[in-house]
C-alpha cells in the first residue's frame, strides 16, 4: 500500500479530513469514459503524477480541494488529454454552480441533496426555532426519524438492541435508498408526533355526523395527513328532511363546506390540505356530482371520483339503463341510461381531469379484512382503499439505489424491502394516533404501504424504454419480488411480535397463512416531495421533462437536468450548457439531433408515450400491490373524449382498482407548463417550468401529489 506525504486536505468548509488517492483517480477516470468509453491504467498514471507534484508544492502543509483539483486540471493539459481535460474542467464547472445555488438555499447539505431538495427541505421539513430559522440539517432530521421510529422494537423486546436498528433505518434513510411518507420526516420526535399520510373518515346520514367529519378532517390536515370520504350515504338534494320539515341540500353542497374548511386548515402550516371525495354511481345527485369541478374554483382542495361497480359495465355493453336508488331509503327513483353518464364522466375528466373512476368490486375482492367492513373510499390519491377510520403509514424503496452496471441488485433489493417493513411496521406502535377510533382499527389491521420510486430512471439505468414490453415485464418482475418479500418480511414480524388483530377470517387466513403481521403490506403512491428529496420521478411515473426550469425560492429559477440523463450525455461526451437549454424548451428529446437515437428512444417522457402504456404499466404493477396504484394518464392537449373512454375501459378490463387521466391544459392554472401554453392559461414562457415540489403525475395545481 502506498504511504504518501499529504495526510490531510482541507474541504471547502474548513474542515479537514483524510487524504484519498481514489476521489481523485475516480474523478480522472470518469474524465476519461466520457471522452473514451474506457480506461484501463490511464487514471491511476495520471492521479500518481498529480499526487507527486501535490507533495512537492505542499509539503508540509494542507492543501484545499481547489489546490488539488487546479493541479489535477493542469495534469491534464499537459498530458496532450485535451478533451479528457475538457470533461473533467466541466464536470467541475457544474460542481461549483450546484455549490453556489445551494449556498443561496442556506441549508448544510451532508447528504449531497439536490438544490431543490434543499430546497423542499427547508420550506417543509427541517425544524424551525420560533422565529422561523432553521434549526436542523437534513441529516439530523434522518437522524431524529430513525432514533424515533427505531424505539418501537423494545415493546417487544425489552433488550432489543434499538441502537443497531437505528442506525439501519438511519443508512438506508440518509443514503436515499428509502424514505418513508412526508409526515413521519416531518413529525417524528416532535409534540405533533402523527407519522400517517393517509386516512379515510365515515359520514352518515345526519348533519352530527356530518359536522364531526369535518372537525375530525381539520385535525387530521393539521397535523399532516390526507382524507378520504365517500359522500354516497348522504341523502339526495331535494330529499325530505323529517326533523325540520325541510329538504335536503345534498353531497355536494356538504363537499364544498370541507373544502372550505380545508382551505382554511392549511395542513400543520407545511402541508396543503387534500380530500379524495368519492359518490356511488347510482346516487341520485351523481350528475351533480360529476360536474362539480367544472366551474375552476370548486372544490379547489379534492379529488373526486365515481365509484363504479363491475354491473355498470355490463349494463353499459348493453346499452342499457341503470337505476338511481335514494341511500335513505334504498329505493329506486329514477333511472340514467349507462352510455350517457359514461360520456359525462369521460367529458369532464377531458375538460378538467376529474372525476376519476374508482372500480369498487375490484378493490372489495381485494380488501384483506372483508369481515371487519366493506370499503367504500380512498385516501387523496386514490393508492390507499381504506375501512372508515383506518389509516395507512407509507414508504418508498428508490429503485435507482440497487441498479449497478446495467443490472438490478435483487439481493440487496431484498435486504432494503425487509428493513422498510420493519421500520413501517414500527410506525404503527410510536404513531400519535389523532382520534382514538383511528388508533383503534389502525393497530387491529395493521396496514402498511410500501412501494417505489424512481422507476424510470430505473428502467434507463437497465437500457429498457418505458412503453415497451420489457418495461412492462421488468416492471412486474420486480413488484412481484417486493411483495414476496415484503410478505415474507411480515410473516417474520408475525411470529415474533403477532398476526394484527382481525387475522382470523381475514384473507390470509382464508389462503392458509398461519402469520401475518400486516393486513396489507405494498402500495404504489405517488412519491412527490420525497421523490425530489430523493432526486429521482415519482413512482411508477415516467420523467415528466428531461430538462426544465425549476421554480425555488423566492422566485429564484434554475435550470434542472435529469441527473440519470446529465450523466449519460456528460460520459458520452455531448453534455453542453446550450444543448441542456435547448432540451429545456420542450422538455422533450423529440427532435434533439445532437443527441445519439438510441438514447432519444430511452429517455422518453410522460407526454411522449402512448396512453394505453401508461394503463399497461399501472395494470402489471397493481398485480402484486396488496392496497392500489398511483398514476396518471398523461394525455396531450388534442386527446379526445374518445380517447378517455377507452382508457377507462382497457384500465376496468386489466383490473386496475382505479383510474385518472390528466389532459394537459385542461386546468387554469397547472404546476407543469411544457411546449404548448395557451393564452388563456399564462404568459408564453421560453421553457418548460415546473413548481419546486412537481416530481411528475399529475400537473394540475390543486393535485396533492
Amino acid at each position: 500500500m502506498t504511504a504518501f506525504k499529504i495526510k490531510k486536505i482541507r474541504k471547502r468548509d474548513g474542515r479537514l479530513v483524510d487524504f484519498d488517492f481514489g476521489k481523485i483517480k475516480n474523478a480522472i477516470h470518469k474524465a476519461i469514459i466520457a471522452v473514451k468509453g474506457r480506461d484501463g491504467e490511464g487514471a491511476r498514471k495520471l492521479t500518481h503524477r498529480a499526487v507527486e507534484i501535490l507533495e512537492k508544492k505542499f509539503a508540509g502543509k494542507i492543501p484545499t480541494v481547489e489546490n488539488i483539483q487546479d493541479i489535477v486540471e493542469g495534469v491534464l493539459i499537459k498530458s496532450k488529454e485535451a478533451k479528457v481535460a475538457k470533461a473533467y474542467i466541466l464536470y467541475r464547472q457544474l460542481r461549483t454552480e450546484v455549490r453556489e445555488a445551494k449556498k443561496f438555499v442556506g441549508v448544510s447539505d451532508e447528504l449531497k441533496l439536490s438544490v431543490n431538495a434543499l430546497a423542499v427541505l427547508k420550506k417543509r421539513y427541517l425544524l424551525k426555532d420560533e422565529k422561523g430559522e432553521v434549526i436542523e440539517t437534513p441529516a439530523e432530521l434522518i437522524r431524529r426519524a430513525a432514533k424515533t421510529v427505531a424505539a418501537a422494537d423494545r415493546f417487544y423486546n425489552k433488550k432489543a438492541n434499538i441502537t443497531k436498528t437505528e442506525e439501519e433505518f438511519y443508512r438506508m434513510m440518509a443514503s436515499l435508498e428509502f424514505l418513508p411518507n412526508s409526515p413521519t420526516l416531518m413529525n417524528a420526535g416532535t409534540s405533533i408526533g402523527q407519522l400517517s399520510a393517509c386516512f379515510v373518515l365515515p359520514i352518515e346520514d345526519s348533519m352530527i355526523s356530518i359536522f364531526e367529519g369535518m372537525k375530525e378532517m381539520a385535525i387530521i390536515h393539521q397535523s399532516g395527513g390526507g382524507t378520504g370520504f365517500s359522500f354516497s350515504c348522504l341523502r339526495p338534494r331535494g330529499d325530505v328532511v323529517r326533523t325540520t320539515h325541510g329538504v335536503a341540500s345534498g353531497p355536494v353542497s356538504f363537499m364544498t363546506i370541507y373544502d372550505e374548511a380545508t382551505d382554511v386548515i392549511k395542513q400543520g402550516g407545511r402541508r396543503r390540505g387534500a380530500n379524495m371525495g368519492i359518490l356511488s354511481i347510482d346516487h341520485p345527485d351523481i350528475l351533480e356530482f360529476i360536474s362539480s369541478k367544472e366551474k375552476g374554483d370548486m372544490l379547489k382542495n379534492f379529488n373526486i371520483s365515481v365509484a363504479i361497480p363491475d354491473s355498470f359495465f355490463k349494463v353499459l355493453k348493453a346499452g342499457g339503463s341503470f337505476p338511481l336508488r335514494n341511500p335513505r331509503t334504498e329505493e329506486k327513483v329514477g333511472e340514467l341510461k349507462a352510455k350517457e353518464v359514461f360520456n359525462l364522466i369521460a367529458t369532464q375528466a377531458w375538460k378538467t381531469g376529474d372525476p376519476g373512476i374508482i372500480f369498487i368490486d375490484e378493490i372489495n375482492r381485494r380488501n384483506p379484512t372483508p369481515k371487519v367492513g366493506r370499503i367504500e373510499s380512498t385516501n387523496p390519491c386514490g393508492e390507499q382503499p381504506l375501512l372508515p377510520y383506518e389509516s395507512c403509514n407509507l414508504g418508498s424503496i428508490n429503485l435507482t439505489k440497487f441498479v449497478k452496471q446495467g443490472r438490478l441488485d435483487w439481493d440487496r433489493l431484498r435486504k432494503a424491502v425487509v428493513h422498510a417493513v420493519h421500520f413501517l411496521d414500527n410506525v404503527i406502535d410510536i404513531n400519535k394516533y389523532p382520534i382514538p377510533e383511528i388508533a383503534r382499527i389502525t393497530k387491529d389491521n395493521r396496514k402498511i404501504g410500501l412501494g417505489i420510486m424512481g422507476f424510470a430512471e430505473a428502467l434507463i439505468m437497465l437500457g429498457i424504454p418505458y412503453d415497451s414490453e420489457k418495461a412492462l415485464k421488468i416492471g412486474e418482475e420486480i413488484m412481484r419480488f417486493i411483495k414476496k418479500e415484503g410478505n415474507e418480511a411480515s410473516i417474520r414480524l408475525g411470529k415474533e411480535r403477532g398476526s394484527f388483530s382481525n387475522f382470523k377470517g381475514s384473507l390470509w387466513h382464508k389462503k392458509g397463512y398461519k402469520y401475518m403481521r400486516n393486513a396489507t403490506v405494498t402500495t404504489i403512491a405517488p412519491t412527490g416531495s420525497i421523490s425530489i428529496i430523493a432526486g429521482v420521478s415519482s413512482g411508477i411515473e415516467p420523467i415528466f421533462a428531461i430538462s426544465f426550469i425549476r421554480d425555488v425560492l423566492e422566485g429564484t429559477k434554475l435550470l434542472e437536468v435529469n441527473s440519470v440523463f446529465e450523466r449519460v450525455s456528460l460520459e458520452m461526451g455531448f453534455y453542453s450548457r446550450e444543448l441542456m437549454q435547448k432540451i429545456a424548451k420542450t422538455g422533450t428529446l423529440k427532435g434533439i439531433r445532437e443527441v445519439p437515437a438510441k438514447i432519444r428512444k430511452l429517455f422518453v417522457t410522460a407526454l411522449d408515450i402512448s396512453p394505453e402504456w401508461h394503463v399497461k404499466m399501472q395494470a402489471v404493477f397493481q398485480r402484486h400491490t396488496d392496497n392500489a396504484v398511483s398514476k396518471t394518464v398523461n394525455l396531450p392537449r388534442d386527446s379526445t373524449v374518445n380517447d378517455v373512454k377507452k382508457i377507462y375501459l382497457l384500465a376496468h378490463k386489466l383490473k386496475c382498482k382505479g383510474i385518472t387521466v390528466y389532459r394537459y391544459g385542461s386546468k387554469p392554472e397547472q404546476v407543469l407548463y411544457t411546449g404548448y401554453i395557451p393564452e388563456e392559461m399564462v404568459a408564453p414562457l421560453e421553457h418548460v417550468r415546473a413548481e419546486s415540489e412537481y416530481a411528475g403525475g399529475c400537473p394540475a395545481i390543486y393535485c396533492p401529489y
